[in-house]
C-alpha cells in the first residue's frame, strides 16, 4: 500500500512539474497580449512617462504597470470615429486576404486533387518540385516577380499582390495531404457505380478532404492577414495599403493608437484560429502523411 501510494505521489509530482514547464513558455506568449491590451486603455499622459526610455534620451528602465491608474477607451475612440484611412486599410486586408484565398481554393484545390488521386508519369517529380518551390522565400522571387507584374501592368493594385499569393504552392500541399488520406477504393466504388470524375470530386473528394482544405484557409488567413512585404513591394499608393502596413506609419506620440490598432487586428486573426483550430491540427496531420 505504501509502495502504491508512493508512485502516486511521484505520479502527481511529475505532473505538477509538466504543468509548470507549459506554463513557463505560455507566460512568455500571452504576456505581449495583456501589454498590448493594457497600452490600449492607457491615457496620453501616463503613456508618455511609460514609454519616455524608449524613444527619450533617458537612460531609466522602462517601467509598465498592468493595470493603469485611469484606464480609458479615448485611444479607441479616436481610433474607430475619428481615424477613417483606419477603415480603409482594414477593408483592403479584407479584400485582398478574401481574394488570395478564394484564387488558392480555385487553382490550389484542383492542383492537389489530381497530384492526390490520378497517376501519371512524372507525377511525383513534379510534386517534389511543388514543394522545392514552397521552400523559397519571398526575397527570391520578388525581383522576377515584379518583373512579371510590371510587364502585365499590375503593378501599384491589388492584383499585384492577389495574383503571385493565388498560385503558391503551400495550399497545394495541405490539401494533398487531406486527399491523400481518402482510401483509394471509395473513388473504385464510385466509378463501377457510374459516377464521374466530377461526382466523386464533389461528393466524395471535398466532404472528407475538407481538413486539409479548412487547414489551408486557416493558415493562409494568418498569413496574408499580416502580409507585409508584397504590399511593401509591389503597392506605391498607401491608400491601398493593407492593415498590417499601419502600425509602421504610427510614430511614437500615436503610441495608445498603435496599442489599439494592434489589438484590433489581432481579433480577426484570433476569431478564426479558434474557429479552425480541429481541422487546422487535422490537416497539418496529413500533411504529414507518407505514401
Amino acid at each position: 500500500m505504501n509502495s502504491k501510494n508512493r508512485k502516486e505521489g511521484w505520479r502527481q509530482i511529475k505532473a505538477a512539474f509538466a504543468v509548470l514547464l507549459l506554463l513557463i513558455p505560455t507566460i512568455f506568449v500571452i504576456l505581449p497580449i495583456i501589454l498590448l491590451a493594457t497600452g490600449s486603455v492607457m491615457g496620453t499622459g501616463e503613456l508618455r512617462e511609460y514609454l519616455t526610455p524608449v524613444f527619450g534620451e533617458s537612460a531609466e528602465f522602462i517601467r509598465w504597470k498592468l493595470v493603469p491608474d485611469y484606464p480609458t477607451f479615448e485611444n479607441y475612440g479616436k481610433l474607430l470615429f475619428l481615424t477613417p484611412q483606419f477603415f480603409v486599410l482594414f477593408w483592403n486586408s479584407i479584400r485582398l486576404t478574401a481574394g488570395i484565398l478564394a484564387g488558392q481554393l480555385l487553382v490550389g484545390v484542383p492542383a492537389a486533387w489530381a497530384f492526390a488521386v490520378y497517376k501519371a508519369r512524372g507525377n511525383g517529380a513534379l510534386f517534389a518540385l511543388y514543394v522545392v518551390l514552397m521552400l523559397l522565400p519571398f526575397q527570391v522571387t520578388m525581383l522576377s516577380g515584379y518583373l512579371v507584374l510590371n510587364r502585365l501592368e499590375l503593378l501599384n493594385t491589388h492584383g499585384a499582390v492577389i495574383l503571385p499569393a493565388v498560385f503558391s504552392t503551400f495550399p497545394v500541399f495541405l490539401s494533398y495531404g487531406g486527399f491523400r488520406a481518402i482510401p483509394v477504393q471509395l473513388f473504385e466504388a464510385a466509378r463501377i457505380d457510374g459516377a464521374g470524375e466530377l461526382t466523386i470530386f464533389r461528393r466524395i473528394g471535398l466532404p472528407l478532404g475538407k481538413s486539409g482544405l479548412l487547414s489551408a484557409i486557416v493558415l493562409g488567413f494568418l498569413e496574408y492577414w499580416n502580409m507585409m512585404e508584397q504590399p511593401m513591394a509591389f503597392l506605391d499608393d498607401k491608400a491601398l495599403w493593407p492593415l498590417s502596413l499601419y502600425l509602421p506609419e504610427i510614430t511614437w506620440v500615436q503610441a495608445g493608437s498603435a496599442f489599439c490598432t494592434s489589438i484590433i487586428t489581432l481579433i480577426p486573426a484570433v476569431f478564426v484560429f479558434v474557429l479552425g483550430q480541429d481541422y487546422l491540427e487535422q490537416g497539418i496531420i496529413y500533411s504529414g502523411l507518407k505514401e
